[in-house]
């Protein structure tokens, strides 16, 4: 099973951003990359707030990577979007991975599509 995933994920990894894989793996099925809300807040609502709070690259993705790590409603950010779709659930990912995922989330300009 794993050399299939592995076979799978050769392209990509060749080719692609393993942080963008990350992020399309894991992420987009409840925040969408565009103006439409599926479960969530979209990624550019969510970028956009973290970078009003948090402009400085490496404070953005400490806390972002803490916060999704392990969500609270006392210490989020977007108290109105977990009003409106209630809080994350914790998707015991590891801090490496997340890290990943700030990462890529703060560099990427998701109004290029």
């Amino acid at each position: 099973m794993k050399t299939i995933l592995f076979l799978l994920l050769i392209p990509f990894l060749m080719y692609g951003d393993y942080k963008e894989l990350l992020f399309n793996g894991n992420c987009v099925t409840c925040h969408s990359t565009n103006n439409l809300n599926k479960s969530a807040p979209t990624i550019i609502e969510i970028q956009k707030s973290y970078k009003n709070v948090f402009p400085n690259k490496k404070e953005f993705i400490e806390y972002m990577t803490t916060w999704v790590y392990n969500p609270k409603v006392e210490t989020s950010i977007m108290s109105d979007s977990i009003n409106k779709y209630s809080l994350m659930p914790n998707l015991a990912y590891d801090k490496d991975t997340l890290k990943e995922i700030s990462t890529y989330i703060y560099e990427k300009d998701f109004t290029k599509q």
